[in-house]
């Protein structure tokens, strides 16, 4: 059987599972008493395992096994959770990541050895008494093994019948390492000429392995003991079978009404656990679809927006009612497809924020802070593609936060603060943007020291930087190569300052704006677009020429007169609203020759980019325009104040503008 059809689908399991188990690991270490976490934990590390071993990565079928012994131990209480026991498992994780990363890129499992690992496990589980390396069960008879009052009446039945019930105790062999695909082929083996009414643990616990080495099971079979035993003793890692026959009815029938009671009750309240259980973890029915096939339906839809575009511009006067109402019809029915397959691409940013605990985490304790980070917003949505892309700069945000932000606990007491830290990490939908806002309570930024970093490297001159305002100097940080630590580390600045930011979420066109007060902290905030491929737009014309200016930076449009206009340093300005508007002519800025201005009165759209204003200035207005973004191609990338293409219905092509590169 050829597995590498299943690699893609292990890659992507094992990535939510090593999430999973991070996430767990993080609230594990925050109430280490929680017995559901932990079983979580255990959960995860067994699916992984198995779908390691699967696919025939061995090595980390072996470092999950070796994990799931610790985890084992926990939950019968020989070893207590410890800083210690959880750094090992998270170093065994970052292996893990390290592993599954490996994989998606050749195809095959790293040749890395786990010795080290398993030699710190193995540490771990010699300073325990581990009680389940010997079969709990070997001393004791099957007497625990209690029948219900339904279990009863099958049992009497097939008694009166003639036919045999066993109850049948299965030990596993000690170095058995699947012990769940062990009792589906010792099931399996038994239903061929046997019914099996009760097993212990339940069959969902053994199929999730929530034993130890040994379950019991009872069945109504034809066939005689031997036989039972001969083929179960042929299955591979079995150590031990005990068969104990039922020949009498009355021996079922001794058990007291109140032990029955008791039992039925039992099995009730256990019923009533899983049933809260599989509430708990209840999920929606869903389907992995590969990304490109999504790009693929929204390119279709695009095509079909531009066509709908084509049909609207008709002349009204050629159109009989019947085309008027099916153009309106379309228009319909193309809007509601477009939002159905943004909803499709739509993925919650949760995705993204999951990875960040566990970072904080390693950060906070290798600069000895101690650092609380608070999410909100999570489920917020976001287009695949952004979310694809907004990792990065926010890791960059949140290391600052807490290697430049945050102070140290001596500094913090010194300033009337906790001695932990707090970053917030917050997301939520504005309009048709979504804003992602990173906020620390620690020292703020230094305006002081920008200043004379900049002026250290020669970005401003003395004069400029006395004239600078905060919010101006503030702005400093994002030029690039600019950075204020004073010793270049692998936690935050690296040498390359923020810019890396500002130039990935701009190039997603987005902003990101800085607030920060001096002693009580500094707040990031990044606005992006819902989708990066079908926006709303305003059509513009300068000259012959016809452009497009995205909606969601637009914030007014106005008219002013010609001679109102000043010159101010260079800049162009206007008086508007009792503030100075900076104005931009779009005809030079986009090098359009036939532009005429004869007139007095001029057009100018207001754009905005956080809270900075622009005008400017174009030739006449064409109106609201739904529209698709195309790219420029590989031979085109990079043109200044251009962020891609359209395509409008009489066929023409008008070039989208970068606002954020004018402003």
């Amino acid at each position: 059987m050829d597995i590498n059809q299943y690699l893609e689908i292990f890659i992507e399991e094992a990535q939510d599972h090593l999430q999973h188990l991070n996430q767990n690991l993080l609230e594990l270490e925050s109430n280490p008493d929680d017995n559901d976490i932990l079983n979580e934990i255990f959960r995860s590390a067994h699916t992984l395992k198995g779908m390691a071993g699967t696919m025939g990565f061995d090595s980390m079928m072996n470092l999950t096994h070796n994990m799931e012994n610790i985890l084992d131990a926990v939950r019968k209480g020989t070893l207590s959770i410890s800083s210690g026991i959880l750094d090992v498992l998270f170093e065994c994780l970052d292996f893990l990541e390290d592993s599954v990363n490996y994989i998606s890129e050749t195809g095959k499992e790293n040749e890395k050895s786990i010795e080290p690992l398993k030699k710190k496990l193995l540490n771990l589980m010699s300073n325990s008494i581990n009680e389940s390396d010997q079969p709990q069960s070997n001393d004791k008879n099957m007497d625990d093994f209690k029948f219900n009052q339904y279990d009863e009446n099958v049992i009497t039945q097939a008694l009166a019948q003639g036919m045999k019930v066993y109850k049948i105790e299965v030990i596993l062999s000690e170095g058995c390492m699947l012990k769940s695909a062990r009792a589906f082929v010792v099931f399996k083996t038994l239903e061929k000429y046997a019914e099996i009414f009760k097993s212990l643990p339940a069959i969902e616990d053994i199929e999730d392995e929530k034993f130890d080495r040994s379950f019991k099971i009872a069945l109504i079979t034809n066939e005689d003991k031997e036989k039972i035993e001969k083929d179960l003793k042929n299955i591979s890692e079995i150590q031990d079978i005990k068969i104990e026959q039922y020949k009498e009815i009355a021996t079922v029938q001794n058990t007291s009404k109140t032990e029955v009671a008791a039992t039925v009750e039992v099995s009730e309240d256990h019923d009533e656990s899983e049933e809260s259980h599989a509430k708990k973890n209840k999920v929606g029915k869903t389907v992995r679809v590969d990304i490109n096939r999504l790009d693929n339906l929204m390119n279709l839809v695009s095509e079909l927006i531009i066509i709908k575009t084509r049909l609207e511009g008709i002349d009204s006067d050629s159109r009989d009612q019947n085309m008027s109402e099916a153009v309106e019809y379309l228009e319909r029915i193309t809007t509601n497809l477009h939002d159905a397959v943004m909803k499709v691409r739509m993925v919650p940013i949760e995705r993204v924020f999951n990875r960040f605990p566990r970072m904080v985490r390693d950060l906070s304790r290798e600069l000895n802070k101690e650092v609380n980070l608070i999410i909100s917003g999570e489920e917020t949505e976001l287009d695949r593609t952004v979310i694809d892309e907004i990792g990065d700069p926010l890791i960059h945000l949140i290391r600052n936060a807490i290697d430049h932000g945050i102070e140290s606990k001596s500094e913090r007491e010194n300033s009337n603060k906790d001695t932990a830290g707090n970053i917030y990490l917050r997301a939520y939908q504005d309009g048709n943007s979504v804003v992602i806002e990173v906020e620390d309570d620690g020292k703020g930024i230094n305006i002081d020291k920008i200043k004379k970093k900049a002026l250290d490297n020669k970005l401003i001159t003395q004069s400029e930087a006395d004239g600078l305002s905060d919010k101006d100097a503030t702005e400093l940080i994002f030029h690039p190569g600019f950075s204020t630590a004073d010793v270049i580390s692998d936690i935050s600045g690296r040498g390359v300052g923020l810019d890396v930011v500002k130039t990935k979420i701009e190039s997603l066109g987005g902003t990101v704006e800085v607030e920060s007060y001096k002693g009580k902290g500094s707040k990031f905030i990044i606005r992006l677009p819902l989708t990066l491929a079908i926006i709303q737009a305003l059509l513009v014309t300068v000259g012959s020429e016809k452009y497009a200016i995205p909606l969601n930076s637009i914030k007014e449009i106005i008219s002013i007169e010609k001679d109102k206009i000043r010159d101010i340093q260079g800049q162009e300005v206007i008086l508007y609203r009792n503030s100075v508007l900076p104005i931009l002519r779009l005809a030079e800025k986009l090098d359009v020759k036939d532009y005429n201005e004869d007139e007095n009165e001029l057009t100018v759209v207001v754009v905005k980019k956080g809270d900075k204003f622009s005008g400017f200035i174009v030739e006449s207005l064409i109106g609201q325009q739904e529209i698709v973004i195309k790219s420029l191609g590989k031979y085109l990338a990079g043109i200044k104040n251009i962020a891609g293409a359209t395509i409008l219905g009489d066929g023409q092509v008008a070039l989208i503008v970068d606002t954020n590169s004018m402003i």
